[in-house]
């Protein structure tokens, strides 16, 4: 096979060199020019550390606050939640390794898996694993974000009727399209201003939590054996759903100068997902202790004072924007990518119309954690692929190579599909549904007595597969 990793750009181990000027067409106010197509080095602009307030910003969100109480309803004590929560939100280290893809390429992760893939199979993975997926967590996060509207509306004296809703749904759903049509620019600049609304919105939960968290809290009926072990292991999944679904997070880091320091977006990356996305779930389980939050809004009221009520919901609804509109922006590549000639901005407005109809139709709070630890058996092993790739190529991605769909292009292997990447996802999506304990059990969890292993069964098998399957095969360009 020949070598399909681009010669060393000179100067790739300085980060001291000055970016070009901000193009135009990357200019706040302007709908963003680029759909999946490579950056031109004098279009890149930008610093790592502007990746911490996107990641932040989009953690501090409601779906946080319901995952980190469901971990007390699920059993476990105040302790083991918050170990749980820790240990989950470390996934935010593999979101920060892809994200070093995007400097490296210029292009978004939806292009870069073309060398996993090949033209042909990443195609079909985009359309599962990026588009699909994308509007189930769009429809997820859309119908949070409208409870907490329904309830503002409530506030507002006003009647939440089916149009009422409707009409509130339409409306948080166009907010959120909108940071997504106008794209790159838009969300850098938005973000750090959320980031700190959000921040103090979330301060003043966390004072009124902290003020009632019984912090020796234990369940009437404490877990112990295999009991206890499939709750943390399910527990572990979902809060860890969350850094997994950003497979795409080289979508948000691919406009940064190819000089850009590696260790510098993996830091920052990593620190806007865990710090905010920890301290969230925790807020979530430590109400717990007190209140009920199998109706987190209901809950969270009754520790905090009572003209904080209507900031608190304008918060969850502001934060649950600024997370979708991200998933809007790379569902709109990943429609792009599958093959559809279809301009970036109308792209992300097709997934906002497909996620709104999935949301009337019904799809709400009762399924959220089924759902988000079912969603991990594509998104386990597709994330490992993925890291994996990035670490045996070094990081070294041909921009303008991975543009070419051609046949006999790099990246086109055999018949548009590389065996390795497809059959290293096959296998490690094959054993993750083997070990999955959710809407349904697997033989392999239902012989360890409900354990649920499909995240660690399908990352490790995904990766092992990827680099047994790859061997050989990623050698240094000669001279």
């Amino acid at each position: 096979m020949a070598s399909t990793i681009p010669d060393p750009q000179p100067g790739t181990g300085t980060a001291r060199e000055t970016p070009p000027p901000q193009p135009p067409s990357g200019r706040v106010g302007r709908v963003e020019a680029h759909g999946i197509d490579h950056i031109p080095d004098h279009e890149r602009h930008g610093r790592p550390r502007q990746l911490f307030s996107v990641w932040a910003a989009a953690n501090v969100n409601y779906l946080s606050l319901v995952t980190g109480g469901a971990l007390i309803l699920m059993g476990l004590t105040l302790w083991q939640a918050l170990a749980v929560i820790v240990t989950g939100n470390l996934f935010w280290l593999l979101t920060g390794l892809l994200s070093i893809s995007g400097p490296a390429a210029g292009a978004p992760s939806e292009v870069i898996t073309r060398a996993m893939y090949g033209v042909r199979g990443n195609r079909v993975n985009n359309a599962v694993v990026g588009w699909l997926i994308s509007v189930c967590y769009f429809a997820l996060n859309l119908a949070a974000a409208a409870t907490a509207a329904f309830a503002l509306v409530e506030m507002a004296g006003i009647t939440a009727n089916t149009g009422v809703k409707v009409a509130v749904v339409m409306v948080v759903a166009a907010l959120t399209l909108a940071i997504g049509v106008y794209g790159h620019a838009m969300i850098m600049k938005l973000y750090l201003p959320i980031t700190l609304a959000l921040t103090a919105a979330f301060a003043v939960v966390a004072v009124g939590v902290f003020r009632h968290t019984d912090f020796s809290y234990v369940p009437a009926e404490p877990l112990t054996g295999t009991d206890l072990w499939a709750v943390l292991a399910a527990g572990v999944t979902l809060i860890a759903s969350g850094p997994l679904s950003y497979t795409t997070s080289a979508d948000f880091s691919r406009y940064l100068p190819r000089t850009t320091p590696a260790r510098s977006v993996v830091g920052w990356t990593f620190l806007g997902g865990f710090l905010p996305g920890a301290a969230v779930c925790s807020l979530g389980a430590l109400a717990a202790t007190v209140v009920d939050m199998t109706d987190p809004q209901a809950g969270l009221r009754q520790l905090l004072p009572d003209w904080f009520g209507p900031l608190l919901l304008l918060a969850l609804v502001l934060g649950t924007i600024a997370i979708n509109a991200l998933t809007a922006y790379s569902a709109g590549l990943a429609l792009q990518a599958v093959g559809i000639r279809i301009r970036r901005s109308l792209s992300v407005l097709a997934d906002g119309t497909a996620a709104v109809a999935l949301t009337l139709y019904g799809l709400f709070l009762d399924t959220v954690s089924n759902v988000l630890q079912l969603t991990v058996v594509l998104l386990g092993p597709a994330l490992a692929v993925y890291a994996t790739d990035t670490v045996l190529r070094r990081n070294r991605y041909d921009g303008p190579a991975l543009m070419d769909e051609t046949p006999g292009g790099p990246f086109w292997y055999t018949a548009g599909v590389n065996p390795a990447g497809a059959l290293a996802l096959a296998g490690g999506v094959t054993v993750s549904a083997l070990c999955v304990n959710t809407l349904y059990t697997g033989p392999i969890a239902r012989a360890l007595g409900g354990v649920d292993l499909a995240l660690p069964a399908g990352l490790v098998t995904a990766a092992l597969l990827y680099t047994l399957l790859t061997r050989g095969k990623f050698r240094a360009p000669t001279a």
